[in-house]
């Protein structure tokens, strides 16, 4: 039974510190003339802030493509640079701002080719 009781603080423990990830992240990157990637409209121009969390090479027919999944604590977006291998300074934990339009290819909202910048 003790054994139960300790798993779930655990848990408890780990979802809070999760939670508590997230919260920071949306007060660091929340700032006046950046949407948030969970109220950002879709086709329309934004600009978000957020960090790298996954960076990978993966073609789309037949063409190189650079997806990235930046995270801001709000939400998830893939971000896509047709045409690349690899940009440098595009790199998983790296945080940056991004400008485009967010479009969707199979359910998932996806920024495609969008404008960048590394931030500190």
């Amino acid at each position: 039974m003790a054994e139960k009781s300790r798993l779930r603080r655990s848990i408890s423990r780990w979802a809070n510190s999760s939670d508590q990830h997230a919260r920071d992240m949306r007060e660091t990157y929340a700032d006046a003339g950046h949407d948030t990637i969970a109220t950002a409209p879709d086709r329309e121009r934004v600009q978000l802030r957020g960090t790298l969390r996954t960076v990978t090479l993966r073609p789309r027919g037949g063409v190189p493509a650079l997806e990235a999944e930046l995270f801001d604590g709000s939400g998830v977006i893939t971000l896509v640079w047709l045409g690349r291998r690899r940009i440098a300074g595009i790199a998983p934990g790296r945080s940056i701002q991004v400008q485009g339009r967010i479009g969707q290819h199979d359910g998932v909202r996806v920024l495609y080719n969008p404008r960048y910048e590394l931030m500190p």
